[in-house]
């Protein structure tokens, strides 16, 4: 590019001066051969100028290779703007382009997977790893150490449903109607929602200490009655490995996630945003610890006492075990501790505690393929089941005494790749509580869930997913109801 700008420039000069020469008269020449003079030593200073802009680039590269495998100041990247120069009698400026820099980051073991709804990407990682290591679509900040990209997911989709399902958005397995449920059946309902478009914030600057990153993620999935009801899914500071704000619990694993099209995922999968703080601790390259407090919700089922109070006396507390490696993938061991609370004039004032184990992986099957399952078992840790959508952390027994629930779920799902640009997803789900006594007949007890897509991606940036669902749901009475859905979903991300 610097050649053919010498090559260009010089082409004007002496076009400039053959025609000027031509039309000039005679007693004009010797001050247009001045004029010519005076251009062509500005054209060899600005000469001079690009040659030690490329020494200076030359040696930018040669100290990023040096460096360790990290990314390099973004401020490197900031236009190199120049001296400007200008031409004799002209009063022309000609400013230096910017040289462009290849940023390298460190990139993490964990394989980031296509999903329609991508939890990977939001999840905190220790120091400076990253998924995408060249950093596609960030933009640096001029004159500061600073990345920022912003990415849109414009996301529709296409219910049908043979009958009532329970909610026409999402399917989720605690909602569906049962036998002697009035709203059960219904007939054929069809519904499209856009309400799964997601707006995200990355800023990062993994050259400064502690290497500090601010994400922020929003969809429209809030409470109210409008078509699109905005919520935060996250919105946290990471800073020395330490996580401030509100992200994922330190008892999930975003990346054991399947790829469904239906935007709520399988019923057992531990699913919860939370406001917290969490330290990560690279042990080693392959192995991490995480250590967290969130914030505690006590969910507990005041049937036999309809003026109790729900009440927090101390943070959930949790860790988690990570082993990661590139080629096989990751298996995660989580814990959660919790103190669960009431007090009513009936119950009284009383508290248990509650805890809950969860073993999750995703797996690198052959070369196309990838598995994840988890496994979760405790008592009084329903509030981080992604059903979670009643009071089923504790409840009384018959002494009148408050215990935590039992609760079981297990999850799998299995990804194959037809193509580069077709791939097919299976899940399912199972969830099980042990009902204690003072529950009420119609209180959640046992739910299935199952789904089967094909996910067509084009052009990287656009995913047109199709997908059937099956959902199951049991009540301690017994009385049970089952349902089917067909969905279409497409999302468009601006930057894949």
């Amino acid at each position: 590019m610097i050649n053919n700008r010498k090559s260009v420039a010089l082409t004007l000069a002496v076009f400039v001066s053959f025609a000027v020469v031509t039309a000039a008269r005679a007693s004009e020449v010797d001050e247009l051969k001045a004029t010519v003079q005076a251009m062509q030593k500005s054209m060899e200073q600005m000469q001079t100028r690009i040659a030690e802009l490329e020494q200076e680039n030359h040696k930018q590269k040669k100290q990023a290779a040096a460096s360790r495998a990290a990314p390099p100041p973004a401020a490197a990247a900031e236009p190199a703007a120049g001296p400007a120069s200008e031409a004799a009698g002209g009063g022309q400026v000609v400013t230096i382009a910017p040289t462009a820099v290849t940023i390298e980051g460190r990139a993490s073991e964990i394989k980031d997977r296509p999903a329609m709804d991508d939890q990977q990407e939001a999840a905190p990682r220790p120091n400076d790893l990253t998924l995408d290591p060249k950093y596609r679509g960030f933009v640096p900040i001029p004159n500061t150490p600073v990345l920022i990209k912003f990415n849109a997911k414009p996301r529709v989709d296409f219910t049908n449903d043979p009958q009532n399902t329970g909610n026409p958005d999402r399917f989720v397995t605690a909602q569906i109607p049962v036998d002697g449920d009035f709203f059960q059946g219904g007939g054929n309902q069809f519904n499209v929602n856009a309400k799964g478009s997601q707006l995200s914030l990355d800023v990062r600057a993994p050259e400064l200490p502690g290497s500090p990153r601010f994400y922020y993620q929003n969809d429209f999935f809030g409470s109210g009655g409008a078509d699109l009801n905005f919520r935060v899914r996250q919105l946290y500071g990471q800073i020395y490995n330490v996580v401030l704000g509100q992200t994922f619990s330190v008892f999930e694993d975003p990346d054991a996630w399947p790829d469904t099209v239906d935007y709520e995922g399988p019923n057992s999968a531990i699913f919860a945003r939370r406001p917290l703080v969490r330290y990560q601790w690279q042990v080693a390259k392959t192995w991490q610890l995480n250590f967290g407090l969130e914030k505690p919700s006590s969910e507990v089922d005041t049937s036999i006492d309809p003026d109790a109070q729900q009440v927090n006396h101390a943070p959930d507390s949790g860790l988690n075990v990570r082993w990661e490696d590139s080629k096989y993938g990751h298996v995660q061991l989580g814990a959660i501790f919790r103190d669960i609370g009431v007090k009513g004039p009936i119950v009284g004032n009383q508290n248990t505690f509650g805890w809950g184990v969860n073993l999750s992986t995703s797996l690198n099957v052959f070369d196309r393929d990838s598995m994840q399952a988890q496994l979760t078992y405790g008592q009084g840790l329903f509030r981080y089941f992604n059903d979670d959508f009643q009071n089923n952390d504790a409840a009384f027994n018959s002494s009148g005494n408050l215990t935590a629930i039992p609760a079981f779920g297990a999850m799998i799902g299995y990804t194959h790749k037809w193509t580069d640009t077709l791939r097919s997803t299976a899940s399912y789900g199972y969830v099980h509580l042990d009902n204690q006594f003072s529950q009420e007949s119609n209180a959640y007890h046992v739910t299935q869930y199952a789904s089967m897509n094909l996910v067509w991606q084009i052009r990287k940036r656009l995913s047109l997913g199709l997908e059937g669902l099956y959902g199951f749901k049991e009540e301690k009475s017994g009385a049970d109801g089952d349902a089917f859905r067909i969905q279409l979903g497409a999302v468009y991300s601006i930057f894949d």
